[in-house]
This record gives structure tokens, sequence and C-alpha cells, in this order.
């Protein structure tokens, strides 16, 4: 169902402009376009590579290296956060030629997979924060280009499908990714330096793929009268509907524990040993693959701001789960069902509600204006939960995460765009 068809390219099929391959008057689009599938096996294949060192890190800084929750908090907010001081950079680059996006993209995944093996030769943390950074770096100049490409390739309303399928690829190597790295530290003596090794090799995989099957973004380029500047992409917060989304996206993301946080929480709650805790993020990707379609569809339909703000109850859930005293044999299943649904519901959901506030010639420039806020948030989140962790213990933490949450959820209720309430 979600394999373009050959109708794509018939010669009755319109192109519009913003390279969205429209269907003839009367037929009803059931497929995605191929640049969206394309992306989406880069973002299998690069995520295989990335969940490898993100499922032992966590281990590996504060059981491996001994760090503190604070410090760990320090380089998870780097690991997560810093991105957002470049994706501006790269919307801006992207959006400033015909046929950009993609090379910016591709800039990005090659600068991220060029850091895999840094990490063999790292073993403080001043040098393991400085390659967390650059790798996260070429994740905030690849993030923005790539779903603008997704953005102009699919029609507005299909986009809500397009993120969904896009995020359920990208996933599956969310999924396959700690597998992989499970089997190698349970194969091999150096576990950790085995994971990295295959990581590297692994991302250079994904660069290729991009290189070779990606179309170059020219269909995406639109007749302009001048270049993008930065003052004209800044000046889209201007749109009210674009302004009260990129705020909700912040309110939200101070409140956001990261996920290698709730690895940890979960770790200690229910004592799992060293050996089985890079499995853990595969809850969390097998559910967000299962949901993402299907949430993406619903949000076409339904409306994107509601799926969003229910993602957001998931994970709200899921905190309240882990701040109780029960201790059965689902617990562990049913928070990372629900920390993966939280992710399935908002991630491309997010990107699908953004579009339709953007103009094509600035469509990079605009996601990253979302990106860049909840990227900002959620560092400020893991500095905060690291912190309160090691000064008043976890579940106080986490209370205060979850009185954060809810009362952020509860006022971008408030704040849905105009598109949403005229549902």
């Amino acid at each position: 169902m979600y394999v373009a068809d050959s109708r794509a390219s018939s010669p009755h099929a319109a192109a519009s402009a913003n390279g969205a391959v429209r269907p003839p008057a009367g037929r009803r689009r059931t497929a995605v376009a191929s640049t969206v599938l394309a992306l989406g096996t880069v973002s299998l294949v690069t995520d295989v590579s990335s969940e490898m060192v993100t499922a032992v890190l966590p281990l590996y800084l504060v059981a491996g290296l001994g760090l503190s929750p604070l410090g760990f908090g320090l380089l998870d907010g780097i690991y997560n956060g810093v991105s957002a001081l470049v994706r501006l950079a790269g919307g801006h680059l992207a959006d400033r030629g015909d046929g950009r996006h993609k090379w910016v993209a591709g800039a990005g995944y090659a600068l991220s997979a060029l850091c895999k093996p840094l990490l063999l030769l790292a073993h403080t943390v001043t040098p393991i924060g400085l390659i967390l950074a650059a790798d996260r770096t070429g994740k905030g100049l690849r993030t923005a280009p790539r779903d603008a490409l997704i953005s102009l390739s699919s029609t507005p309303e299909t986009r809500g499908r397009a993120f969904g399928v896009h995020r359920a690829m990208d996933t599956a190597g969310a999924l396959l990714g700690p597998l992989v790295a499970f089997l190698i530290l349970r194969a091999t003596v150096d576990g950790y330096d085995a994971v990295f090794t295959v990581s590297f090799c692994v991302a250079v995989v994904g660069v290729l793929v991009l290189v070779l099957f990606v179309p170059g973004g020219r269909a995406a380029a639109t007749a302009r009268d001048e270049r993008p500047t930065a003052r004209m992409a800044l000046a889209l917060l201007h749109r009210r509907d674009l302004r009260r989304i990129t705020v909700c996206a912040v309110l939200l993301g101070l409140a956001t524990v990261s996920d290698s946080f709730v690895y940890l929480l979960l770790q200690r709650r229910l004592g799992v040993p060293d050996r089985w805790f890079a499995l853990l993020p595969v809850g969390t990707a097998a559910a967000f693959l299962l949901l993402a379609v299907p949430l993406g569809r619903l949000a076409d339909r339904v409306g994107r701001w509601r799926i969003f703000l229910a993602g957001h109850g998931a994970l709200l859930l899921a905190y309240g789960l882990l701040l109780t005293s029960w201790h059965g044999t689902a617990l562990p299943y049913l928070v990372l069902a629900l920390h993966g649904g939280f992710y399935a519901a908002t991630d491309g959901v997010l990107m699908a509600a953004a579009s339709a506030g953007v103009p094509e010639e600035l469509r990079s420039s605009g996601l990253a204006l979302v990106q860049t806020g909840q990227a900002v948030a959620r560092f400020a989140c893991s500095l905060a939960f690291g912190a309160a962790w090691t000064m008043w213990g976890d579940r106080t933490a986490l209370t205060a995460a979850a009185l954060a949450l809810t009362v952020c959820a509860a006022y971008a209720l408030r704040l849905r765009p105009t598109e949403e309430r005229e549902r």
C-alpha cells in the first residue's frame, strides 16, 4: 500500500510546483512519494548505527566511567540538544539554493558517521562530550532539510501519512540497532569498542544510500524572486499558527525526560542486569514502529494537534507508572509501549502540523525553527532532571517532570492552531 506505483510516473499525472506528484482528478492517491521511501531507507540504516551507540551509552558512561546523574545529564543534554545550535543554519542553507536539501542533509549524515570511530579513542568526559556534540551537529544539519523534502514531496492531505511512513522506517532501524548492540556485547570481549566500530561501518552505508538513491531535490525547489534570508526565516514566527506550534513544542520539551533517563529509571526499579540494558530501547522502538503509520493517518483525518497532545498524555501515563510502587512483570512492557506511542503520536505529526504554516520556499527553515525550540527545551530538561536526581533523588525529579508536563499540556490545548480549532 505504501510503495509508490507506476501511476506516479504516468504522463497523465500532474506534478505540482513543490515536487509532489498529484493524481489525476477523481483518482485517490494511495502511495507515498518515492522520495519518502528513499529517505526512509537512509534513516533506517543510519538509525541502526546511531541506536547501537545510544543503547549502550548510558551504561557505558554511568557504570563504565562512573559519571554521576548530573554528569550524565550534561552529556545527554549535549547529545540530544546541541543540534539545536545548527538546525537553523542547516534549514537556511537548504532553502538558499535549488536542490540543496539533499546535499545539506548528506553533509550532516557524513559528519555523524565520522564521529563513530572517534569514540574508540575517548575515555574521559571532555573528549566524549566534544564527539557527541559533533555527532549531534550532523543531526542538526540533516534533520530540517530531510523533513522539508518529505513535506515538499507530499500533498497537504497526506503529509501525516508520509511522515508516519518515514518515521516507521526510521524506527525499524532504531529497533534493530539495540539488538545488534546486544548481540555484539554478548559475543565480544571488548564489547563497547566493537559496538562503536560496527556502528561506523553501518553509518557509511547510510551515506552511500543517500548519495545514490535520494533524488537531488530540484523537484522540491520553487520559483522565487529572491533568495531566502535569515531575517525572512525568523519572520515566520510572525505567523500565528507557526508561532503557537513553536511555543507549545518548547513548553512540552521542557517537561520531556530524555529516553536514557527513562531506561535508567526502569533499570533501577526492576534491577535489570547490565547485559540486558541495551534491549530496553527495543520496546520503545517496537511500539513506535507499529503505531507511526496508523497514528499519522489518523492525524490526517481527525486533526494533528489532537494526536500530538494525546501522545503527551501517553508519556504522562508512563511517568505515572514509573512513580507507582508496582513492580509487576508487565510494568516495563507498559512503560515502553506508552513511550513508543508518545513518539509515534508526536515526532512526525508535529512536522506535518508545522508544514501547513510554512511557505514552500522557506519550508526547511520553518521546520528548523520548531525543531530548534524543541531541542533547546529538551537540552534544558536533561540538565534540570540530572541535577534534580543528583540533589533530591529520581522519584522527586520525575514527580516534578510529571507536574510540569501536565501544566504545559493543558496550556498547549488552549494554543492549538486555527486549522485544528475549525475541526
